[in-house]
């Protein structure tokens, strides 16, 4: 192995040894405290743009699974078909793994994925360091190049990110009937808007008899004829994407309309649904007249609080995501649906009236807990109410 650095913005120092490739990346560096799931991890859109910290010290043990395509055209095993971050930072590399499904190392992964890797880094003294200032850009450095030459490590939230890991085309996925838990002959059509989704969120559509018609980050998907609404994860500063929260408040805008000519107070079958997650959540605000903010260093881990607003009903899910949601920005006819109970910061809203709701964590899982996989099932039951 081949010493290494890790330097941050702030000149903080950390030396380790390099175990994926041989080169030099800069990112913003945030860390992720879940004890498993690093193929899942290292797959999910919204790291990119980030150098990946995990806090659970050994890595590895385990391999990586096959990381091809299957036949519904998704990955088997992964969230998306490459790694995402710029680099990953760990405490002990395990070169020995062992597992069933494995089929490589995550050295061999990484290498020919052209990501480069840190082990040996004091990854408890680097997250105390992150927490205390927040999340920073930072280098890693192979120790016999110098720091020139090197990207710019400035302004990560400059970037639109989810313009560079949405689709580029259309793509439509068909439910398998073999294998689906929907009893309707004909599939509700859903537009899910791809800012950067993880392929398990379409998984549990499929799986529930949806139609799912995927449109890049800044199509008019108004244009198109569709039963509901699904806006995905992504990374970044949803500030950048501008032309998704206009798209989605044009939606907005029209199904009130409905609703308004219709007015007895029931939108549950005239206004077509409509839900988000993570990113989705923070667009769906934006457009309805919310504000976001940037978390200090965010929520990455499997094992976040949330409580549903109203209720006495905990979940633990798993969460990604450095941007949040400003209630008290929200509109009279918005509310909050969860509130996570570590910090108080925002994890979903929901329309007062009409069938629109959105959630700030990933209850699609893969990895992490699936408490909360049900509101993929409350959404089909809002498709099968309007149709």
């Amino acid at each position: 192995m081949r010493q290494a650095r890790l330097i941050l913005e702030d000149g903080t120092t950390f030396f380790g040894w390099s175990f994926g490739y041989d080169g030099n990346t800069a990112g913003e560096v945030v860390f992720n405290t879940a004890m498993t799931g690093y193929p899942e991890s290292l797959t999910d859109p919204s790291y990119a743009g980030q150098i990946l910290v995990t806090t659970f010290p050994l890595i590895g043990n385990y391999g990586v699974p096959d990381t091809g395509m299957g036949a519904d055209g998704l990955p088997t095993f992964m969230e998306s078909d490459r790694i995402h971050p710029k680099a990953l930072v760990v405490a002990d590399y395990s070169e020995q793994y062992s597992h069933w499904n494995a089929k490589e190392s995550l050295a061999e992964w990484l290498k020919h994925e052209q990501i480069p890797a840190i082990t040996g880094i004091d990854t408890r003294r680097l997250t105390k360091v992150l927490r205390e200032h927040g999340v920073m850009m930072g280098r890693i450095i192979l120790s016999t190049e110098s720091t020139e030459n090197i990207e710019d490590t400035e302004n990560y939230g400059s970037v639109n990110w989810v313009e560079k890991v949405s689709c580029k085309e259309v793509i439509t996925y068909k439910p398998n009937n073999n294998d689906t838990q929907s009893v309707s002959s004909v599939p509700p059509k859903v537009v899910l808007v791809d800012c950067g989704v993880k392929a398990n969120i379409i998984r549990c559509l499929i799986r529930r008899g949806i139609e799912v018609v995927r449109v890049p980050w800044d199509y008019d998907f108004n244009q198109l004829e569709f039963d509901g609404l699904f806006l995905a994860n992504g990374p970044g500063d949803p500030e950048q994407c501008g032309k998704t929260v206009d798209h989605i408040r044009t939606f907005l805008d029209n199904e009130k309309k409905k609703a308004d000519g219709k007015n007895d107070g029931d939108n549950s079958t005239t206004v077509r649904p409509l839900m988000g997650i993570c990113l989705g959540n923070q667009l769906l605000a934006r457009a309805a007249g919310a504000n976001t903010y940037k978390l200090k260093y965010g929520h990455r881990s499997h094992n976040q609080p949330v409580r549903e607003v109203g209720t006495e009903h905990c979940y633990i899910t798993s969460q990604n995501h450095g941007y949040a949601v400003d209630d008290s920005t929200l509109p009279e006819d918005w509310e909050p649906l969860f509130v996570n109970m570590n910090d108080g910061s925002n994890e979903g809203i929901r329309h007062k009236t009409n069938p629109w709701m959105s959630a700030q964590f990933h209850p699609e899982a893969c990895s992490g807990p699936t408490d909360t996989e049900w509101m993929f099932d409350e959404f089909v039951a809002m498709l099968e109410r309007k149709r």
